[in-house]
């Protein structure tokens, strides 16, 4: 499954130079696996409630390949890679029409309210099990 979400790049976005902050492709990103998740028909805010965990960064290797600009238009795409156990691995790319700008594989943990890793919520799992990993040519 290839989630696209559309980012405009506004002027709080960028640096001195009028190019895209480094750290906010982390946000950018953020979001779009938000917008991923509930595309799957998932409720973040009832999972934690139900006790099925809240999704934590655990780690991230990014790749920053050429900058984007205020107003650029952005299409940041998450695609599922592997999952197993507590973790699910994602591969999220930021585009300007053709052209990467960025991109990273992102691993989150599942942590229970202790703060402790949990099994992946099931409705997740049922979901993501349909779909074959993509394959990122890096």
């Amino acid at each position: 499954m290839t989630h696209t979400h559309r980012i405009r790049v506004y002027y709080e976005d960028t640096d001195l130079a009028g190019i895209v902050y480094y750290a906010n492709y982390l946000k950018f990103i953020e979001r779009a696996r938000s917008e991923w998740v509930r595309e799957l028909g998932l409720d973040q805010a009832r999972m934690k409630a139900e006790g099925q965990g809240v999704f934590a960064v655990r780690r991230v290797v990014a790749d920053y390949l050429a900058p984007a600009h205020y107003d650029d238009m952005l299409d940041v795409t998450t695609e599922y890679l592997r999952h197993s156990g507590a973790r699910l691995v994602l591969w999220q790319t930021v585009r300007r029409g053709g052209k990467t700008l960025f991109k990273a594989e992102v691993t989150l943990v599942c942590l229970a309210d202790s703060g402790r890793p949990q099994p992946l919520p099931r409705p997740l799992t049922e979901k993501i099990g349909d779909f074959p990993p993509y394959k990122p040519y890096v």
